[in-house]
């Protein structure tokens, strides 16, 4: 006998499969993308969780490649400097305008990806 929580996660005859998982974790995740301010961002910094998304990189894509753990294209990225830490000159010129800073940024426990805000000419 199958529980419900089966039947939820794989259909509602037992017979999912599998297909509208990742759909629906790209829906939910690009719908949790928002403005962060570095103020806002700093304890995250501080526990070395926070990951640079180059303006290149889609983040919703990075955050499902982390969030499935598929770690080929995540090492690629890295490796490409397409993802990275936040470098020390960066944190230090956030750090000064903590509140004036502000990120686009998507939390994928236990990492928060953001992309540096564009400066306009």
């Amino acid at each position: 006998m199958s529980s419900d929580l089966d039947r939820t996660a794989s259909g509602p005859n037992g017979e999912g499969d599998g297909r509208d998982r990742p759909q629906d974790l790209r829906q939910q995740l690009a719908e949790a993308v928002g403005p962060a301010r570095w103020d806002w961002l700093q304890p995250h910094a501080k526990r070395d969780a926070v990951i640079v998304v180059t303006a290149e990189m889609d983040l919703v894509e990075v955050g499902v490649a982390l969030a499935e753990d598929k770690a080929a294209n995540v090492r690629r990225w890295i490796d490409e400097q397409a993802i990275y830490k936040p470098l020390p000159e960066q944190l230090s010129a956030w750090n000064e305008q903590a509140q004036a800073s502000t990120f686009e940024a998507l939390i994928v426990a236990p990492f928060v990806l953001i992309r540096e805000p564009q400066t306009v000419p």
